[in-house]
């Protein structure tokens, strides 16, 4: 994947395209991650594929420091896709913050959303990381110092959004603006979900931590054309059973996109 940029509104958007010949798909990644987190799976749907993943404000190589609101998460998305004068509507794949984006999009602009992902995310957020994060802000001289704040279950997650400076190592994301992102996609989002129409797939995390999985099946229940699917795998599937993931994904999305 290459990485390239844009600029909405004074913001500078970073985000990796996969290119090719492929059919286009939106990947958009959870709260302190980023677009490469979604590397290998490109890598893996390709060339059939063409992922273009996005670094969402305040994350990766984005600009930090902008509004935090779900109609800016939305009219990024729409910004990337009008930037690579992609007209015709795309999959959507959105891991946890992603998939509340995606969902959001689908709803706002249906024009544009062909079908939709959603990894292990629901529709009644109500979070608030405020004491497990902030004690992650700052540069630390040592990389293991900071891995050993992100604590052992987390750093082998967080290895992509650890960054080397002049004075250290820190996270390509203030953990400050995260919980401003944290507020913004907390409540209850039931009636979002259930305006789209296009198809859908919820994966769930046998082991997620963040999700329930009735919740996730009753979306899925309760929309029409929407699929569930449970993996053996942790909040971020397709970074804990990455094979299962991408055939599952494989065969969603040649259901729609034959």
């Amino acid at each position: 994947m290459r990485r390239h940029s844009f600029e909405r509104d004074g913001v500078v958007f970073s985000f990796l395209d996969a290119g090719g010949d492929g059919k286009p798909l939106l990947a958009l990644h959870g709260h302190w991650m980023g677009a490469s987190d979604f590397t290998e799976v490109a890598d893996d749907l390709s060339p059939e594929w063409r992922v273009i993943a996005l670094d969402q404000r305040g994350f990766g190589e984005t600009d930090h420091g902008a509004a935090h609101h779900m109609a800016a998460y939305v009219g990024d998305a729409v910004a990337l896709l009008a930037h690579l004068a992609i007209a015709a509507p795309v999959p959507v794949l959105g891991h946890s913050f992603g998939g509340i984006v995606a969902y959001h999009l689908a709803a706002a602009h249906p024009e544009r959303v062909s079908a939709m992902i959603i990894e292990d995310i629901g529709v009644n957020i109500q979070d608030d990381s405020t004491p497990f994060v902030t004690h992650w802000s700052g540069t630390f001289r040592l990389r293991e110092t900071l891995e050993d704040r992100l604590g052992p279950r987390l750093a082998p997650y967080l290895q992509r959004s650890i960054r080397r400076t002049k004075d250290g190592w820190t996270l390509n994301f203030d953990p400050a603006e995260f919980l401003l992102s944290e507020q913004a996609t907390n409540g209850d989002h039931w009636n979002v979900w259930l305006q789209s129409r296009c198809p859908a797939l919820v994966l769930s995390g046998s082991e997620s931590r963040v999700c329930d999985r009735a919740e996730l099946q009753a979306m899925a229940e309760r929309r029409d054309g929407t699929e569930f699917a449970r993996l053996e795998a942790g909040h971020s599937i397709h970074i804990d059973a990455r094979p299962e993931f991408v055939e599952r994904l494989r065969q969603f999305l040649d259901k729609q996109h034959p």
